[in-house]
């Protein structure tokens, strides 16, 4: 078997398992193979029932939690394959195009409700979001990026966070964390003796005011640098669209540009974290750009 270690799926009511077979082996290769097996959980021994076809490839499938819909990840045909349940009879009921052949599909998970699903794609590094109603299911065309080469994906009970194995490419030099800071973060500087990480995020203030990710204000996020790690010190609202910051060579000043309000805040760096002094220069065009010598 090649695939996510996701490829085999349970009913809720434990009655049917599903099984993919992603590979097959055809003149001495391996080739994809589009297999779905049905299995019968409640005969002594369990047994195959029937043999269904999904795309090329087919690797991880979920079941919803309502027991009625099935949806499996084609790898080697850029789809997701869709199938109806009833009892122990499950159909072919056609499928999603997400990408090429290129583009990988490993996992689908599904949201507890059963509307919303999340496919991998380990082979352009996206996760991308299905809406389900019934047994209609929609690429919304809203892709989530999350680290190279996403494979393995669950949702957490109630639904609220969905959780993915991102397996990664090359070699060191290599990324070892991330950090969350919010949405369109632009601006990012280390103070000169290396003790501190500002990052300037819009966090949704370049946004419409109707829209979900709306947010009054910017926000600085100021971290402690320890060893080879990013600790929260702080944060401080800013201004709208801001982008760049600096230090100042003590590290005790900050200056965040603010595009939309046309000015620099200055921000005081403390030891419990970062604070907003009021202060503005104010300029005669947004600032886009900021740099400070180093030494």
């Amino acid at each position: 078997m090649v695939g996510p270690p996701l490829s085999v799926a349970v009913a809720p009511d434990e009655s049917i398992a599903l099984v993919t077979a992603a590979m097959r082996i055809e003149g001495g290769k391996q080739v994809p193979d589009n297999k779905v097996s049905v299995i019968d959980l409640q005969s002594s021994p369990p047994r195959v029932i029937a043999t269904l076809e999904a795309g090329a490839g087919v690797a991880g499938i979920s079941i919803n939690r309502q027991g009625s819909l099935a949806l499996a990840a084609n790898r080697s045909e850029g789809t997701v394959s869709v199938f109806t349940i009833n009892g122990r009879t499950v159909t072919a009921a056609g499928k999603v195009r997400l990408g090429d052949e290129k583009s990988g599909p490993s996992h689908v998970a599904l949201t507890p409700d059963g509307r919303t699903g999340l496919v991998t794609r380990d082979g352009d590094n996206r996760i991308s979001v299905l809406s389900i109603r019934g047994s209609n299911v929609e690429y919304t065309k809203r892709d989530l990026y999350p680290g190279q080469r996403p494979y393995g994906i669950d949702v957490c009970a109630p639904g609220r966070i969905a959780v993915v194995a991102n397996i990664g490419v090359g070699s060191p030099p290599r990324v070892i964390d991330t950090v969350t800071v919010g949405q369109t973060p632009e601006g990012i500087l280390c103070s000169l003796d290396g003790r501190k990480v500002a990052v300037n995020a819009m966090s949704g203030s370049n946004k419409p005011q109707s829209s979900p990710f709306y947010r009054a204000n910017g926000r600085v996020v100021l971290f402690n640098v320890e060893g080879k790690k990013l600790t929260p010190a702080g944060e401080a609202d800013t201004g709208n669209w801001s982008q760049g910051v600096a230090f100042s060579p003590d590290g005790r000043v900050l200056l965040v540009q603010n595009m939309v309000q046309k000015n620099i805040g200055v921000y005081e760096v403390t030891s419990s974290g970062v604070r907003d002094t009021g202060q503005r220069i104010g300029l005669r065009a947004g600032p886009a750009g900021i740099r400070t010598a180093t030494r």
